[in-house]
């Protein structure tokens, strides 16, 4: 029954498409080890320092070395969890924020100017004055996460909750909804979309937010390792934490694409 659905010219279409993807993942998998290789093939002959660029067999041996001593897990266990708090609080706070601007015109023009300027302010400037008011601990890493990402959050959701159709918030109006029924029914389902774009920012943001957090605060960490190592010139560990890092980013964009996902789904 389903194959009398689609026209033989739909099939092959989407045979097509299918194989592009397959194509284009190949690709991407080729580059990367083509890479890999070139890397250590230029280290191994000398060509690059590997003392100062590593290599990829080193950062393996690197990385097999915090395994077997019980450093690795815990190290990205503490990372992790800080950006993850900044994460869902940054993003729940701004969208909070965002849907009291939208609803209170008044306090969105006096608030608006100080917001762009807030979002323009380098966050390392507040470090100190973050350090003396949560202390050296996970408060302050957690801290740092949140600001860079709940400003971003409040101005992106306010822009999406701004461009809602007027013509059909007016068609609610007309039919005696209330401020809450619009929103509910139409303003925040319309930026589902705009949400998942948010949280696919908020993920590079809260990660920066806590490994900033952790070069000058914390004693765990990805962040205080790369530090670490930077300061006795273990390259392999620097360049082995962060690879760890760009692993755990991609998983976390990959969660929200997958939500983004769900979200369209649920929309239509």
């Amino acid at each position: 029954m389903k194959n009398t659905l689609f026209s033989p010219m739909h099939k092959r279409y989407v045979k097509k498409l299918k194989r592009n993807k397959i194509v284009i993942t190949c690709a991407q998998i080729g580059v990367l080890v083509v890479f890999l290789c070139l890397w250590e093939l230029l280290a191994q002959v000398g060509f690059i320092d590997a003392f100062l660029m590593s290599s990829p067999t080193r950062i393996w041996r690197t990385l097999a070395d915090l395994y077997l001593n019980g450093q690795l897990f815990y190290h990205v266990w503490v990372s992790l969890f800080e950006t993850l708090l900044g994460f869902l609080i940054g993003t729940v706070g701004g969208t909070a924020i965002a849907v009291v601007l939208w609803w209170s015109k008044p306090l969105r023009d006096v608030l608006q100017p100080y917001i762009v300027v807030l979002n323009s302010l380098p966050k390392i400037a507040l470090g100190p004055i973050i350090i003396v008011w949560a202390g050296t601990g996970q408060k302050a890493i957690v801290t740092m996460a949140v600001l860079i990402s709940i400003i971003v959050t409040i101005i992106t959701m306010l822009g999406g909750f701004l461009q809602t159709s007027p013509e059909k918030i007016l068609l609610l109006e007309s039919m005696n909804a209330n401020k809450m029924q619009i929103f509910f029914k139409l303003v925040f389902p319309a930026n589902l979309s705009t949400l998942a774009s948010c949280l696919k920012i908020n993920v590079g943001m809260a990660w920066i937010g806590s490994i900033m957090g952790e070069y000058p605060v914390s004693k765990a960490g990805l962040g205080y390792l790369i530090v670490y190592g930077g300061q006795v010139f273990k390259m392999d560990l620097v360049m082995a934490c962060t690879i760890v890092l760009c692993l755990l980013a991609g998983v976390m964009y990959f969660l929200v694409a997958l939500l983004e996902k769900f979200f369209v789904k649920w929309k239509s």
